[in-house]
């Protein structure tokens, strides 16, 4: 064997083993390792409990007044509707249906040329019309890319009329359009009497805030009711599974407050005091917070109080909703969540101001990892959230700008250890 070869093969031995010493190294160090750190953030943690119940409001079922193939609802969901308004259209069948449509769009034209016929009056040439249609599109563009939408339907309807006023510049003007819209008049009309043989307009009597879907709850509750109803006759009314009136289009809330109605535990309803708020947490069907007014806490009954909660805001955004479960919150606490396993107890020494003695006084502190050293900090725990507490910094009354700098904040990377902490502790990567 050539002396060469034993070299190298001894070479790669010895490379193999030191590879191997570092890896287990390494491995040692990973399993015995005493101390990790954990990143800190801002959280919030409520005092709530989460109760079930119905919403209820001034409601009447607004019928369709026969069967019809295809029903065509007009406002949006949650939208106020004056007396007398259409809020939807019974068409017996699709040729129905489609003539509505043509209307519509024969409406919607005539609306387009009436606005370029009142911005005729400009005196405009080609050459400018040209530019301001340009600067009608960049203004479209520049409002969808930002997502300003304030003033998207007076853009829309300038861009479009000039784009009228093209098409009829070459011709007499404002003499073609104004033809043109007698024009889409006649069209109308016929339409009109048309649809009339198989199109039912539905008409409401009063105003209020519509809703496409009646669920049948309207007939059995009313805010009138809740005078006099209690835990076991809410727990009824929620057992029932009422069905829609046959031939309903939706239904018409006409009250402007409505009201929850939920059976509370009564260490719950003790809590709640009548005629003063509670804020009120949706998360289901609706995501929202508000404040609601406690109208009554009812008497115990089976170690549960029927509670009555009002308000005159959100109307439209639940007008959808019937049975919720929703959380009542009763006070909510921000702080740094920190795990409880970083939270110890310290000594912090300070000097009487009057007697120049040295007091000890026991302290609770976290210990950050500032560069390669553990760094104590006083903080103060606000509230105990399972396995975390959540705490803010502790500071003097008028403390410095150095003090307010290196107190503890959320994003500082606490370190929780087996083993003792102290300040300046070098911790190894």
């Amino acid at each position: 064997m050539k002396q060469g070869t034993l070299m190298t093969r001894m070479m790669m031995l010895l490379l193999f083993l030191m590879v191997c010493a570092y890896l287990g190294a390494y491995a040692w160090r990973s399993l015995n390792q005493t101390e990790y750190t954990v990143t800190t953030y801002a959280h919030t943690v409520d005092d709530a409990a989460e109760v079930t119940g119905l919403l209820i409001r001034q409601e009447e079922v607004v019928a369709g007044g026969g069967a019809a193939a295809i029903v065509d609802i007009v406002p949006a969901q949650g939208e106020r509707v004056a007396a007398g308004a259409v809020v939807a259209y019974l068409y017996q069948d699709e040729e129905a249906l489609s003539r509505r449509q043509e209307i519509r769009q024969l409406q919607l034209e005539r609306e387009q040329l009436l606005y370029s016929l009142q911005q005729d009056g400009t005196g405009m040439d080609a050459a400018r019309l040209e530019q301001n249609i340009v600067d009608a599109m960049l203004g479209l563009r520049t409002s969808a890319a930002y997502g300003d939408l304030t003033g998207l339907e007076d853009q829309v309807l300038t861009f479009k009329s000039l784009v009228i006023r093209q098409g009829y510049s070459s011709g007499g003007g404002a003499v073609d359009i104004s033809a043109a819209v007698n024009a889409l008049d006649a069209r109308i009309q016929a339409l009109q009497s048309a649809a009339s043989l198989d199109t039912t307009p539905i008409r409401v009597s009063r105003s209020g805030v519509f809703s496409a879907e009646a669920d049948g709850y309207e007939d059995l509750v009313s805010p009138e009711s809740l005078e006099t109803l209690t835990v076991s006759g809410l727990e009824n009314l929620m057992d029932q599974d009422p069905e829609a009136p046959a031939g309903a289009v939706g239904k018409l809330i006409t009250g402007s407050t409505w009201y929850f109605a939920a059976a509370v535990p009564q260490e719950t309803a003790g809590r709640l005091v009548e005629g003063r708020t509670v804020r009120v947490r949706f998360s289901r069907d609706w995501s929202g917070e508000l404040d609601m007014t406690v109208e009554r806490v009812g008497a115990a009954e089976d170690g549960s109080c029927l509670v009555i909660l009002s308000s005159s805001r959100a109307l439209a955004e639940t007008s959808l909703l019937r049975r919720q479960t929703v959380e009542l919150i009763f006070d909510s606490v921000t702080g740094i969540r920190v795990p409880k396993l970083a939270v110890r107890e310290g000594l912090r020494t300070t000097e009487d101001p009057e007697t120049g003695e040295e007091i000890t006084t026991q302290v609770t502190v976290v210990f950050v990892l500032t560069g390669a050293q553990a760094e104590e900090k006083e903080v103060e725990i606000l509230a105990d959230d399972g396995d975390y507490y959540l705490v803010q910094a502790v500071l003097p009354e008028i403390p410095t700008d150095s003090q307010i700098r290196s107190a503890f904040r959320a994003g500082d990377q606490v370190l929780i250890s087996s083993e003792d902490l102290y300040n300046g502790k070098v911790i190894l990567e």
